[in-house]
């Protein structure tokens, strides 16, 4: 274990991440056994047919603004909360970060700036705690949730969403723009399940999101040279599985959001109107295979998180039995003392 791998969450914000992820993969499994039904038929199936997978999913939309309308209000109320907000302003130095790894990546730059250091060979206090990348990967998430609230909002209310678009075609195309954002944000979902899944540093999975600092099991005490002054993470040993594993989770990635990405395109899918669509596009097969293998990266997400929790309870009982001993010593201590 490093210094990286302590929590960056509260426990309530730990709940809310597993809430979160929970809800938001309900309605991508939901929304998109409906979206590309004739590729993932074993899908709806699976989850009872067309009906129960549309009760589902609107029962899923009701959970994640029941949860938004619950989180971020506590967030604002809170002063933790309102300096985690703060430390997602945009700064002069993340733009300056950004430009510099665009000159880096075009062999223009001979390193990337120190905002946006991640781990191996900076001391703790040289490694900032969002990087300009997070802050967009926040903001994105933010707005992209924010769309699909709305949009999902005025799509089951019919009578609202005629009223607003005045016209059949119209209504049609803000319901397609729900599907095609949806299809969006999987792409950003998969990648990040595989980014926090199959990083060398922290693979079988990242426990910042799913520990809270104070429960981090296994927190090793750096050697007295090196604290306060390295990550550690150079103590970290790779595991012999992390190579296969992460060329199949990568490739099966990559060709998920490349199928998700063609067959929005050309597909002929609900929520997608015929007349939207380009066709003539790749084959049945290829569509099937990709949009299936994203499916399964999101299946592989669900399990990682019901195994970051795993992970979670287990600390937690851990803590609950080195309390429940030192406070039996101390007992203990105090009786030989009197």
């Amino acid at each position: 274990m490093t210094v990286l791998d302590n929590g960056k969450f509260t426990r309530v914000a730990v709940a809310f991440h597993t809430l979160l992820a929970f809800d938001v993969f309900a309605l991508f499994f939901t929304g998109y056994s409906v979206m590309f039904n004739d590729e993932l038929w074993w899908l709806l199936a699976l989850l009872g047919g067309n009906q129960a997978v549309l009760e589902i999913h609107r029962l899923s939309g009701y959970g994640l603004i029941l949860l938004v309308g619950f989180f971020v209000p506590l967030l604002l109320s809170s002063a933790r909360g309102r300096h985690h907000i703060a430390e997602l302003v945009p700064t002069r130095e993340d733009m300056e970060a950004g430009l510099q790894d665009l000159r880096f990546a075009l062999g223009r730059a001979d390193e990337r700036h120190p905002n946006a250091r991640q781990f191996a060979g900076y001391s703790e206090d040289e490694v900032p705690i969002i990087t300009y990348i997070g802050k967009g990967v926040a903001y994105i998430d933010s707005v992209m949730l924010t769309l699909l609230i709305v949009s999902g909002l005025l799509i089951w209310n019919k009578t609202a969403m005629m009223a607003f678009f005045q016209t059949k075609a119209a209504a049609m195309a803000f319901v397609a723009f729900h599907g095609l954002l949806g299809v969006i944000m999987l792409m950003g979902i998969v990648f990040h399940i595989f980014e926090h899944g199959f990083h060398p540093a922290f693979y079988p999975i990242e426990l910042k999101a799913f520990v809270p600092e104070s429960e981090t099991p296994g927190q090793a005490t750096p050697p007295e040279d090196e604290r306060e002054s390295a990550t550690g993470i150079e103590r970290l040993q790779l595991r012999s599985s992390w190579g296969w594993t992460t060329t199949v989770a990568g490739a099966a990635a990559a060709l998920g959001v490349a199928g998700f990405g063609l067959a929005a395109i050309f597909d002929y899918a609900y929520p997608i109107p015929l007349d939207l669509t380009v066709g003539g596009g790749p084959t049945n097969y290829a569509l099937a295979i990709g949009i299936n293998l994203g499916v399964l990266v999101l299946l592989l997400g669900v399990v990682l998180t019901l195994y970051g929790n795993l992970l979670r309870v287990q600390a937690t009982k851990r803590e609950f039995e080195s309390e429940a001993d030192t406070g039996a010593d101390t007992g203990a201590t105090a009786a030989v003392d009197d």
